[in-house]
């Protein structure tokens, strides 16, 4: 399971090291999707994944694995989103968010470690 949890916290370091680097460019401007919104984007990334891996071609020269870091990002700002449903504040300063991602980042990876211990990575 090591191995696991270190490519997981690789691949988050990846993701959140892209999603503060677009914060800085746009601020917090997700704060005005709806939650349907953002489990939308999750589904055209989705998608296009799908799309490229049964079609085995791609016109968009952008890597799947760029959409894999979408939809992480993605399912972290709609967890943010929910967890911030009374807060009106449309914009959130950046060291918030840095915490909040990295809480539920964690939260995420606890799961995991909890489900792999209880089902032996079955999965992999």
């Amino acid at each position: 399971m090591t191995k696991t949890t270190t490519q997981y916290d690789t691949a988050v370091a990846i993701c959140k090291d892209i999603f503060i680097k677009k914060m800085k460019d746009y601020g917090t401007a997700w704060r005005i999707l709806r939650t349907s919104s953002i489990t939308d984007q999750i589904f055209i990334k989705a998608q296009r994944i799908r799309n490229i891996e049964d079609k085995g071609t791609q016109k968009i020269k952008e890597d799947v694995r760029s959409e894999y870091i979408g939809i992480v990002n993605y399912s972290i700002i709609g967890l943010i989103q929910l967890g911030l449903k009374n807060d009106e504040r449309m914009e959130i300063p950046a060291e918030e968010v840095s915490k909040l991602f990295e809480k539920l980042a964690n939260e995420a990876r606890n799961l995991m470690e909890d489900k792999n211990h209880d089902y032996g990575e079955a999965w992999r």
